[in-house]
């Protein structure tokens, strides 16, 4: 590992995963505040390991967005390899849980809240959820037979404005989850292979900021903090693309 890598991955509690399986419109609440309906599945998308950064670690705003949001959500570590395994079974495949930041480019998504006029959205996701820096791992990874999502658990999000003030977002339960991890698991492992190390996240609770009125969207000098009980919390500055220098 290169002194720049392990500078990177420093303050993570999970290697870095190979696979990141991300869950959309997982929460009943969410769901609603964006008057859509639930989809019947699970929606998923993907993002990968250039997202994921540490505690601490800075939230870079890429050229060309305005519309950075926060989506706190409880991160699940893959601890055996799942292969169309069954609901019942599929407990067993997990190694335990992280919380983590699914930061998200509302204009690249194509939120029409956050669309500017004669805006359009990428049509899909990657950019939008794929970008560099745009998933925070909280530096506390817990045992899965040391903590019960299904029994709720309480899960928020803060907006930190430059002057100090707390601004609270989310505020839900895990309890508010459409389909529990199990039912995730299994229905994930039928098309894609899990392997020791990969993470899902799980989905988000209703208060992120694309849905206030009006919106409200992270800001360079910004700091989000998210948190799960039982868990701990992530919390990282949020910087713009033109202060952070490239690397070659």
């Amino acid at each position: 590992m290169t002194d720049a890598a392990a500078e990177r991955d420093a303050g993570l509690p999970i290697a870095r995963p190979a696979k990141i399986v991300c869950v959309g419109l997982n929460y009943g609440e969410h769901v609603a505040e964006g008057g859509r309906q639930g989809p019947d599945r699970p929606l998923l998308f993907a993002k990968f390991a250039n997202t994921v950064i540490a505690d601490g670690q800075p939230i870079v705003r890429p050229e060309g967005t305005l519309a950075l949001d926060l989506e706190v959500e409880l991160g699940v570590v893959i601890g055996s390899r799942a292969h169309r395994v069954r609901v019942e079974d599929a407990m067993d495949h997990v190694a335990g849980y992280v919380v983590v930041n699914d930061v998200s480019a509302r204009d690249w998504q194509g939120t029409p809240a956050a669309l500017r006029e004669g805006q359009k959205g990428d049509g899909q996701w990657l950019r939008a959820k794929g970008s560099d820096t745009f998933l925070p791992v909280g530096p506390v990874f817990v045992a899965r037979d040391d903590l019960d999502p299904k029994a709720g658990l309480r899960i928020r999000s803060w907006r930190i404005t430059p002057d100090g003030t707390e601004h609270l977002m989310q505020d839900g339960s895990t309890a508010d989850m459409l389909w529990d991890i199990p039912s995730l698991i299994a229905y994930i492992s039928n098309a894609i292979t899990l392997d020791p190390g990969d993470l899902i996240a799980t989905g988000t609770p209703a208060g992120v900021g694309v849905f206030r009125e009006p919106p409200v969207f992270l800001q360079p000098g910004d700091r989000v903090r998210c948190e799960i009980e039982g868990i701990g919390r992530v919390e990282n500055p949020v910087v713009d693309w033109s202060d952070v220098p490239s690397r070659r």
